[in-house]
């Protein structure tokens, strides 16, 4: 007679995964288990668990590319297993981040007189903090040099810039000199910066594609008064250029505009990769104008790995799989390609716009789309918020984040739809109709008074 044991094991041997015994019981959460369990069934556990999470497709919330090409998704995996910063061991992936450094160098009119430099992040953040470390290090030697006081570095920016800027700040002991936004404008202008700005000011950061708005700060016109400044008070203040967003658009679609190198005080510029860059989650990068943009006393020498490499960044070891598939993209799409997948987004968040307009009590917050990012807002939250169709939307799948501005605006409520690559004229034309639906249906509701709700409908006051 066969054990309960071996009897389990044979039945085991010929049922599906789903039938294995082991969906019978909690999948462990916080305690490793003593035995290990099949590796189709652990599998099948957590991709099952993963379902609860939104659909990809449908995040107009995100920034970050959420489609590649299967021949980029091939090379992932193959890459997936070798370490960036070991370049000894992997030399022509420490050549391909250079080609890429070269490439968007270039594309951002660094002039070639001069020895330009960067480096491969994991995102955007880092790119930001590096860049900025930069520049309060250049600060700190110029103002030794002077004989002046290294104390109370301070930098200017506005109340649109990411979170990341306010880490820098209080990691690394800066002040911040914020311009708040008004009721009406989003982003900074010169004559604000200027009356920030003293000889204690490492860098000015200028936005290309605020987070919250999508909008541009006016680069040239800040970087027009720094000049004057400069010549008149002798402070050299650097431009640090967050294009996290914007880096991979306007060479594209608008490549006589100055927002890069072109402009005397920008001195670094910042973009992701893994947003219009078109790679997936995470690389980011940092172009530095000059090597002398970069003070020497920031870049490590490390030889365990093999050779003497030289090495600037907040982390150590990292994949490579995006860095490589950036440089896929590059040179998969070329300039002709990055401009038409730029266009069709733009394209298609215009067309996303004209239809928007034609919702009853939504509006958009900006009629001058510069870039596929839309920022609405309601008329009348007498009817409904945006947080409210936030969550309808939400119930058929779309994820659109909805939140409120900075402080000066915060009444000011926003629903931001981020346009990308794979999203579709069709996906413009269903986002809509639920759009329709759901404002229609919320403003009835609105219309139900608290005696008259019928529990049965299980209506809700939302008024």
């Amino acid at each position: 007679m066969l054990s309960k044991k071996k009897k389990a094991n044979e039945n085991e041997a010929v049922s599906t995964t789903y039938a294995n015994r082991f969906f019978t019981k909690p999948i462990p959460r916080f305690r490793m288990p003593n035995d290990g369990l099949d590796a189709d069934v652990v599998y099948q556990m957590i991709h099952d668990e993963l379902n609860i999470d939104g659909n990809p497709a449908l995040n107009l919330a995100t920034f970050v590319t959420t489609w590649m090409e299967p021949q980029a998704e091939k090379l992932i995996v193959e890459t997936l297993n070798k370490n960036l910063v070991d370049q000894d061991e992997y030399p022509q992936t420490g050549k391909i981040q250079e080609r890429v450094i070269n490439m968007l160098a270039r594309l951002y009119h660094a002039p070639e007189s001069k020895e330009y430099i960067g480096t491969a992040t994991i995102g955007s953040s880092e790119a930001i903090m590096l860049g900025l470390l930069a520049h309060k290090w250049t600060w700190r030697a110029n103002r030794k040099k002077q004989g002046k006081s290294t104390q109370n570095p301070n930098m200017v920016i506005g109340a649109d810039v990411h979170v990341v800027w306010e880490k820098f700040a209080r990691y690394f002991d800066v002040e911040m000199r914020i311009i708040p936004m008004q009721k009406n404008r989003f982003t900074i202008t010169a004559d604000e910066v200027k009356q920030r700005i003293d000889e204690n000011t490492i860098c000015v950061g200028v936005v290309m594609g605020t987070t919250f708005t999508g909008q541009l700060d006016p680069v040239q016109d800040i970087n027009t008064m720094l000049e004057e400044v400069e010549k008149e008070k002798g402070w050299n203040i650097p431009i640090h250029v967050d294009g996290a967003s914007g880096g991979f658009i306007l060479p594209f679609l608008y490549p006589a505009f100055k927002w890069d190198f072109r402009l005397s005080h920008v001195r670094s510029i910042n973009v992701s990769g893994h947003k219009y860059g078109l790679v997936y989650p995470g690389v980011g990068w940092l172009i530095m104008r000059d090597k002398s943009d970069l003070p020497e006393d920031l870049i490590f020498y490390v030889n365990y790995l093999g050779s003497e490499e030289a090495t600037y960044t907040l982390n150590f070891s990292r994949g490579s799989a995006m860095m490589i598939v950036q440089y896929y993209n590059l040179i998969r799409l070329g300039k002709k390609g990055y401009r038409l997948v730029m266009q069709q987004s733009l394209e298609n968040a215009r067309y996303l716009a004209s239809k928007v307009r034609r919702i009853r009590n939504i509006r958009l917050i900006t009629e001058d789309i510069k870039l596929p990012i839309l920022a609405l807002t309601v008329k009348k939250k007498s009817e409904f918020t945006v947080f409210q169709m936030s969550d309808k939307l939400r119930e058929r799948g779309w994820i659109v984040p909805a939140y409120s501005l900075p402080a000066d605006a915060s009444e000011v409520e926003v629903l931001r739809v981020v346009i990308k690559e794979n999203f579709s004229h069709d996906m413009a034309d269903m986002l809509v109709t639920d759009m329709q639906r759901f404002a229609k249906e919320l403003r009835e509701q609105c219309k139900i008074k608290p005696g008259q709700q019928n529990k049965s409908q299980n209506h809700k006051h939302i008024c």
